[in-house]
């Protein structure tokens, strides 16, 4: 009986070995996963160094307990783990006191997991809860104290552990939750952050402020009795508890980070290293500009760039809501309608007329080609600055007939758009599509005082380690028109938005001019405007080409999101 009985015993212990050798074979590839790769992070900071927005962030920045304030550490240690530094990889203590508890309550309200055990976990498992798993986990726990220092292992677990939207690492949750890396995190912070760890979604500053805050304190008691901060702090700390705020919408920059990004490929190709682009936006301008055109465009779609005299695009507004449509109108291709006007005037302007010389405002036609104009209204004998202010179609149309159709065109790329239009009168009046970035542009160079003009949205890119990917490398500009030229069309566009012309509703202290345009049956809307600082284009339409309502033209809700963006 006794032989029989031993050898049952062996035959269960070579199948309890054989079932732990199986779980160990199932077991993933610790190397691997330790030295997982990731999609590299690019970080887009506006004009004064300021994050705007992280693409592929899936990690905070790494951390350590040599690069963190003690505070940071010792808030976890404290409240997950306190003799986490005196016991090997299981907390024997710290599992018998748990199942104490338990049995006293008569449910599972306490864990005796060690960090090691969570970090074993976290990092390597999945969370099912089955005999395998919790195996597998205290066999890893011991290859991680053996491998590893205890720093290291503590190192570890604040860099996977998720806490808010997926993202990993209490760096990535501090920057979500208090708009700051974990490396400038407060005691208070600390306390809120370390109190998530029992159950994110439950614990969370931002969900439920009320249960963070009541455990948090309980943090903060528990790193007085371990020695860590003086009951001074503690009270100091507790005094400083609240509900976290939510991170600014990105939404509002998402149009622009789009384009970064785009312009970051166009510049250096592939990368696999993290990336941090300095822009040139400015972020108060930008949130400004997305809460106007929201407000004035409703129920049809708007865009908007201002961008500096140089060059420098401060704003971009592709649409009234990004997540409704990823799609940036600020780059489609439209018709610019009357907007293009300026082009065929700078012309007439270059050859020696001027914005007192007559024209003839009368019906045109050549071949089968005869536009009217707007209302069919005709003045006959009127100044160049009338018929521009008053946007009528006949005197373009004539003055190209009279230089030619190619000198316009060549006008148009000497101001950056020439290769893109058609070679046809319908051209003159905005029927050759452009985007609304190209068309401020054109503006740009007027009011830069007749020189070349670049848009540039990056000023620099960088890697982690600080070395320069790209920088921007300005080159000299080129007089692109004559100084006369640009006093007279100047004239001419601040003409448009004074009583009579047809981008009054623009006008204000400080705008020096601009022009309305509106293409054929009412489908986009433009007005193109300036102060001493910015050059502002707005474009309205609807997605889908039908016309808007019969009221609106460049000179109305165009005009008036330029005015409020300037007010």
């Amino acid at each position: 009986m006794l032989v029989w009985t031993l050898n049952l015993v062996m035959v269960a212990v070579a199948a309890v070995a054989v079932w732990v050798l199986v779980v160990f074979l199932q077991m993933p590839s610790l190397d691997a996963i330790l030295h997982e790769t990731r999609p590299a992070a690019v970080t887009i900071l506006d004009r004064d160094g300021n994050e705007i927005r992280s693409a592929n962030r899936i990690m905070g920045a790494p951390v350590s307990t040599e690069n963190l304030p003690p505070h940071v550490w010792q808030a976890i240690v404290a409240i997950e783990d306190k003799r986490f530094y005196r016991h090997g990889p299981i907390d024997m203590r710290g599992i018998m006191r748990a199942m104490m508890s338990n049995l006293v309550r008569g449910r599972i309200a306490a864990g005796g997991s060690s960090i090691t055990q969570q970090t074993a976990k976290n990092v390597f498992l999945s969370r099912e809860k089955t005999i395998s798993r919790k195996v597998q986990e205290l066999i890893l726990s011991y290859w991680l104290e053996n491998r590893f220092t205890k720093d290291q292992v503590l190192d570890l677990y604040m860099n996977r552990v998720s806490l808010v939207g997926g993202m990993r690492g209490i760096d990535a949750a501090s920057r979500t939750l208090f708009q700051t890396p974990a490396a400038q995190m407060t005691i208070a912070q600390s306390a809120q952050i370390a109190a998530m760890l029992k159950a994110p979604t439950t614990y969370s500053p931002l969900k439920n402020p009320e249960k963070n805050i009541a455990r948090a304190r309980v943090v903060l008691t528990e790193m007085v009795r371990q020695g860590y901060i003086t009951i001074n702090d503690a009270r100091a700390a507790a005094k400083q508890l609240r509900p976290a705020t939510p991170a600014p919408d990105t939404n509002i920059y998402r149009y622009w980070t789009d384009f970064v990004i785009d312009e970051v490929r166009s510049r250096i190709g592939v990368w696999d290293s993290d990336l941090f682009v300095y822009t040139t936006l400015d972020r108060g301008l930008q949130e400004h500009v997305a809460a106007t055109v929201t407000e004035k465009v409703a129920p049809y779609q708007g865009a908007v760039i201002a961008m500096t005299r140089g060059g420098a695009m401060r704003a971009m507004v592709g649409g009234a809501d990004y997540q409704a449509s990823q799609f940036n109108r600020a780059m489609a291709m439209r018709q610019p309608g009357s907007s293009f006007k300026p082009v065929v005037y700078l012309v007439a302007l270059e050859n020696g007329m001027t914005p007192d010389a007559y024209v003839n405002d009368s019906p045109f036609a050549i071949g089968d080609y005869n536009p009217k104009n707007y209302n069919e209204r005709y003045y006959g004998d009127i100044t160049l600055a009338t018929a521009f202010a008053k946007s009528v179609n006949s005197v373009p149309l004539k003055l190209t007939q009279q230089y030619g159709i190619d000198t316009v065109l060549n006008m148009a790329g000497r101001l950056g758009v020439g290769t893109q239009l058609r070679r046809e009168y319908s051209t003159v009046l905005g029927a050759s599509e452009m985007n609304l970035l190209d068309l401020t542009t054109i503006y740009a160079v007027i009011w830069n005082d007749g020189q070349s003009v670049r848009p540039y949205s990056i000023t620099r890119v960088v890697d982690p380690s600080g070395r320069v990917l790209y920088e921007r490398n300005p080159s000299d500009a080129i007089q692109i028109l004559a100084p006369t030229t640009v006093d007279y069309m100047s004239q001419l566009l601040a003409d448009v938005i004074g009583p009579g012309g047809t981008g009054r509703r623009a006008a204000g202290d400080g705008v020096l001019g601009g022009k309305t345009g509106t293409s054929n049956g009412n489908r986009d809307a433009w007005f193109v405007g300036a102060t001493g600082e910015l050059i502002i284009g707005v474009w309205m339409g609807n997605d889908d080409f039908t016309p808007m309502n019969s009221k609106i033209t460049g000179g109305t809700i165009p005009a008036e999101i330029f005015r409020k963006i300037v007010d």
